[in-house]
């Protein structure tokens, strides 16, 4: 089990999907923008190229005061290989549905390391 010490610090929730899901999240109190500027959230659109998203996501992954990463499944899509890689335990990684966008539970990265142990 992981020392307290692995996460006491981890308060917040970053985000990384579209306009709607990012509206929302703000609107219940997610967002934060820290000492340096940076804020635990991207909104993405068509014009928001990948490389931006991955980079997003790194930050967001390695941020010693985030505890669980949301994303939209449909943009995880756009990284899957940089997605599928992460494994670690904090932050949390969660594919989430949007608006447009059903939940697939197929694509989900987590849905399928769960099934891979118990050997489904």
């Amino acid at each position: 089990m992981a020392s307290t010490t692995a996460f006491k610090d981890r308060n917040l929730i970053a985000v990384i999907g579209d306009e709607d899901s990012i509206t929302g999240l703000l609107l219940a109190g997610i967002g934060h923008i820290n000492e340096h500027q940076r804020k635990n959230f991207l909104v993405v659109d068509s014009k928001t190229q990948v490389s931006a998203i991955e980079t997003a996501f790194q930050e967001f992954t390695q941020r010693k005061d985030v505890a669980i990463v949301l994303i939209n499944q449909h943009i995880a899509e756009k990284i899957r290989p940089t997605v599928d890689r992460y494994q670690e335990a904090f932050p949390t990684l969660l594919e989430i549905p949007s608006k447009d966008h059903p939940y697939d539970p197929s694509k989900d990265s987590v849905l399928k390391r769960v099934q891979k142990l118990f050997g489904e």
